[in-house]
């Protein structure tokens, strides 16, 4: 039955309708009339310093609990402050919805300097996002919501952008608030299926390679890999879908050098939920010609970076269950140790400056542990490839875009989302000040977050770029900053520390603590 409300109201009440529990944002001269209703709404607003922080708080959200996460924003910087977040959230498929006021209805086509006003608000976050749409009605919000929703979680996960006129928000109508629209997911053809398992069935040494796309198929691919009796390496967003303490898993790290002869000397290659794109496979792509089975539930990229014998369309889960329907069971190969073993040495030369930090910091860790990183050295060559995590959405990290900034609050999102699940944010120490405002935000919330800032003076990967181009060495120098006195006065904990062997006291500690605690420890110490 339609009920009169306003339009904040209309999209408050919509967005409790499906599901929304926590929403991230910062309010606005033109987006009051949302948070009017959000004071009176179930939702828990988490209020962020900057609009860039709140997109990636809701993506870490979303990460977490393979859930949408929602940010709201003000008009015009504010949501331009956002689209970072939104570019990242589209590169690693994440369903993230960014809402903000527009431009009135009646609003000149040219402009006339209304406060917030940009050209084309909608263009420039449509050219980002996954999904946009700007209503003309308040009765058309809670259709607008559905929409975003279901374009959010149907198929490959993409964010959505969901424009408001300001002048909407408070005009009143009667509203009817839709349920949501729940998606069918769908398993590959069947006629595709026979293929690959005949395919399946004469390998004799096959290998699965999941990506992110697999974290809803962990079950399944556990199933399959033991099945096959075949070995399971992860990229980046798949970390921890088998646990890499079980027999089978060779640990995330596509990226490592051996990776090019494991592949060449399997006969059959199954890769679940992965773009294989070139920021997972840093040396060139997936050579696997004839020889290589995709699933992905996006038509539109299961030819891209690699051309598959079988592509298998459909949801991971329901396509892993119906391709293992006739296979029966093999041993292990003996191999798979001999490319652990392997692998192992390349991840432990590329991460060699930073293996007393993750060594310390994995006997900190639950087997439920969640680790946010951000685009820093200790992330992609230390802890990516050498700390063992063990459940999908362990391993928060922004590949593809590859921002910076992302970790601390992506970690904040992670961390309203698990509640008594561990989770730790890693950065660098060029990083952590893109969004270093937000370690007021986790004081605020009084969470108990260790945030590792490993620092190694400046920006180092660009420097070391520098010298193998044999560049000038210059614009990459950061001047040190006193990390744990800034935290503090923040309102969070803040420690420094002498060595790496001093970390897993440091995190234990802040996992009990009462508030954020910031560990800073400097290279040259690990």
């Amino acid at each position: 039955m339609p009920i009169k409300m306003n339009g904040g109201q209309a999209l408050v009440a919509a967005l409790e309708a499906h599901g929304v529990r926590v929403v991230f944002g910062i309010p606005g001269t033109h987006n009051l009339p949302i948070y009017g209703a959000l004071a009176g709404s179930q939702i828990i607003h988490v209020l962020t310093r900057h609009e860039q922080g709140a997109g990636y708080a809701a993506d870490g959200y979303a990460r977490a609990t393979g859930q949408p996460g929602v940010a709201v924003t003000t008009s015009g910087p504010a949501i331009l402050n956002a689209a970072a977040a939104a570019a990242q959230a589209y590169s690693d498929s994440i369903p993230v919805l960014l809402i903000s006021p527009g431009l009135p209805l009646q609003h000149p086509g040219h402009g006339n300097g209304i406060l917030h006003e940009i050209k084309d608000q909608i263009g420039a976050l449509d050219s980002i996002v996954g999904h946009s749409q700007r209503v003309t009605s308040v009765e058309e919000i809670s259709l607008a919501v559905a929409q975003c929703f279901a374009a959010m979680t149907s198929g490959r996960h993409r964010p959505a952008f969901l424009e408001i006129p300001l002048d909407l928000l408070d005009e009143v109508a009667d509203v009817r608030i839709l349920d949501p629209v729940t998606p069918t997911p769908f398993a590959a053809a069947e006629c595709d299926l026979v293929r690959a398992r005949t395919l399946l069935l004469d390998a004799e040494a096959p290998l699965i390679i999941a990506g992110g796309g697999a974290s809803t198929a962990a079950t399944e691919l556990r199933e399959l890999a033991e099945q096959l009796g075949a070995p399971v390496i992860t990229t980046t967003n798949g970390k921890g879908v088998l646990p890499e303490s079980h027999t089978l898993s060779l640990g995330a790290g596509v990226h490592l050098p051996t990776v090019a002869d494991l592949v060449n000397e399997s006969d059959l290659v199954v890769a679940v939920g992965t773009e294989l794109a070139p920021s997972d496979f840093w040396y060139g792509p997936l050579k696997a010609d004839g020889k290589l089975i995709r699933i992905d539930i996006d038509p539109t990229s299961v030819y891209t970076n690699a051309i598959p014998s079988v592509a298998l369309v459909g949801d991971a889960s329901l396509t892993l269950r119906a391709l293992i329907a006739g296979l029966h069971r093999r041993p292990a190969k003996e191999q798979t140790e001999k490319w652990r073993t392997r692998l192992r040495t390349d991840s432990r030369s590329e991460g060699k400056n930073y293996l007393g930090i993750v060594e310390a910091l994995a006997k900190a860790l639950d087997e439920d542990a969640i680790l946010v990183g951000d685009s820093t050295m200790a992330c992609y060559y230390g802890a990516m490839a050498n700390l063992p995590l063990h459940r999908p959405r362990s391993f928060l990290y922004p590949t593809g875009v590859g921002t910076l900034g992302y970790g601390l609050p992506a970690a904040i999102g992670a961390k309203v989302a698990v509640g008594d699940r561990q989770v730790v944010a890693m950065l660098g120490d060029g990083g952590i000040m893109f969004t270093v405002a937000e370690l007021a935000a986790a004081a605020e919330l009084r969470m108990p977050l260790p945030i590792i800032v490993v620092d190694n003076g400046g920006y180092g990967e660009i420097r070391d770029e520098m010298v193998e181009r044999a560049d000038p060495v210059h614009a990459v120098g950061l001047a040190p900053i006193d990390f744990s006195a800034l935290a503090r006065s923040m309102g969070c904990l803040g420690v420094e520390l002498d060595s790496a062997e001093q970390l897993t006291e440091a995190i234990t500690k802040a996992f009990a603590a009462e508030r954020p605690t910031v560990i800073h420890i400097r290279e040259e110490q690990t």
